[in-house]
């Protein structure tokens, strides 16, 4: 790489804090739309419904544009909520006490254990050493390891977090120069990889897990970790391989970029340096095996998708028989746990002030309820219907929490079951891939600042049309044939 490349990336890497200005006119704009709202939303929204709005779309603009770190925006909101008294105290502290916000503690926690032994690095590295000295391998391989650790490793971030040192020592080994096809493929395959990860799996991504509780807290339909999987495993198939054809058309390669010899070279000289499979490895992979084991057995024992990844995280820290050291792994990130928490809350609430009816009753309109009265029209609308929705609300966790209550409340109004409804919404809300904002992989890509955001437009609207008539095509195929739809 070049001087001046380097010092480019060098400057892009570096934090750059949002000008004071900036911030102070996006606070701006995110009270007058809160004031706005409050006075001038019709009378048919109750005073609570109407502060609930406010406060919903308040929280939304500064989680898209962040002027302050998401965790922040969610005490704010969470603060709103409590001053101006939308609902009781219990409720809009809810979130906070939900299984799945234990759940998602559970498995940050248990990806920092993994991530205390080399295990995760030493997967990574035989499969690169097996299929990745071309560039379909390469890419193959990419997306391959992301699918795998989506059995082991919950949540996105966590999974593209330690995915991106691989993907920076893959660039240098291969000699991916900024700007190029081949760095922007690699990279794109981490981003679109972590986003199609979480399909299949229902603890693999945060919009699994607040889609299961929404549908169970609000319209008393349970989703089991092996019935998630049985509806969606197909789709998962269909996505990897659609990903991997779409993003090697989208960025054609020269004969040099083609093949890398160098990376069997370079996964040998890595393996060795990590010797022979410890014990603290071995004892690491029967551990996630048998939390793997209670995951999918749940209808057998029934018990919450928490318990199994909060007794993984007591055996993987517990002296002389687990894997990792109980101080490193309570570091988790409280951002994410924060913005998880007052957003589940946000939702319950939306729910509770009546303001989810109320707009649901303006959506209901006779074509649409003409639509979702119709199964198969019905995951149409709601398919397209998220898409757009999310590149509105910027995180999954907001997107899902905000449009699955509305969902749900469509419905009740057209008096059909919310369960295809709001499953489609919380499915179709992993799959952003045109904005930066839309996910954590996105998010978390791009802040390495190797790419640019035009980067993801042409991949990500072929990959937003690609991930929605897969969606289509499911409910056409699968769906019909299992009774779901």
């Amino acid at each position: 790489m070049n001087s001046l490349a380097e010092k480019r990336e060098v400057k892009k890497n570096k934090d750059v804090k949002m000008p004071a200005s900036k911030m102070v006119m996006i606070f701006i704009v995110a009270t007058g739309v809160f004031i706005s709202l409050y006075f001038y939303l019709p009378d048919t929204f109750s005073h609570s419904a109407k502060i609930m709005t406010a406060i919903v779309c308040f929280g939304v603009i500064l989680w898209a544009l962040e002027p302050i770190p998401l965790g922040l925006t969610s005490l704010i909101v969470l603060v709103l909520m409590l001053l101006f008294k939308v609902a009781e105290t219990d409720m809009i502290f809810s979130g906070f006490s939900s299984p799945a916000i234990y759940l998602i503690v559970g498995g940050m926690m248990l990806a920092k254990a993994v991530n205390e032994t080399p295990l995760a690095r030493r997967i990574t590295y035989k499969v690169l050493k097996k299929w990745g000295n071309h560039s379909k391998g390469l890419l193959g391989s990419i997306l391959l390891i992301m699918q795998l650790q989506a059995f082991f490793i919950p949540a996105t971030a966590v999974r593209t977090t330690l995915m991106l040192p691989i993907s920076t020592m893959i660039i240098k080994t291969v000699d991916a120069r900024p700007g190029s096809n081949l760095r922007k493929m690699i990279l794109l395959g981490i981003a679109f990889g972590g986003n199609i990860s979480g399909t299949a799996v229902m603890t693999a991504a945060i919009g699994n897990i607040l889609t299961v509780e929404l549908l169970d807290s609000y319209a008393n339909i349970k989703i089991t970790y092996f019935q998630w999987f049985f509806y969606t495993f197909p789709l998962w198939l269909i996505l990897i391989p659609a990903i991997w054809f779409l993003l090697l058309k989208v960025f054609p390669l020269t004969k040099k970029e083609q093949s890398f010899p160098m990376i069997k070279n370079e996964m040998e000289v890595k393996l060795k340096e990590l010797g022979s499979i410890s014990g603290q490895e071995f004892r690491c992979i029967l551990i996630l095996i048998f939390i793997v084991i209670l995951w999918s057995t749940e209808p057998l024992h029934g018990l919450h998708p928490s318990i199994p990844a909060i007794i993984g995280v007591i055996l993987m820290t517990l002296p002389g028989i687990g894997c990792a050291q109980w101080a490193n792994v309570v570091k988790i990130n409280y951002n994410t746990v924060l913005l998880t928490s007052v957003t589940l809350s946000m939702g319950y609430t939306l729910i509770d002030s009546g303001a989810a009816n109320t707009i649901s009753e303006y959506l209901s309109l006779d074509w649409v309820l003409s639509f979702v009265k119709n199964p198969l029209l019905a995951v149409i609308f709601i398919a397209i219907l998220t898409q757009l929705f999310h590149k509105l609300i910027s995180n999954v966790s907001t997107a899902v929490v905000t449009l699955v209550p509305i969902v749900i409340s469509i419905a009740a109004n057209a008096n059909v079951d919310p369960m295809i409804l709001g499953f489609t919404a919380g499915l179709t809300s992993l799959y952003g891939f045109i904005l930066v904002v839309e996910t954590m992989p996105n998010l978390l890509v791009h802040s390495s600042g190797m790419i640019d955001q035009k980067d993801f437009l042409k991949p990500g609207l072929y990959a937003t049309i690609v991930s929605t008539v897969a969606i289509i095509i499911m409910a056409c195929t699968w769906w019909r044939w299992i009774g779901l739809v």
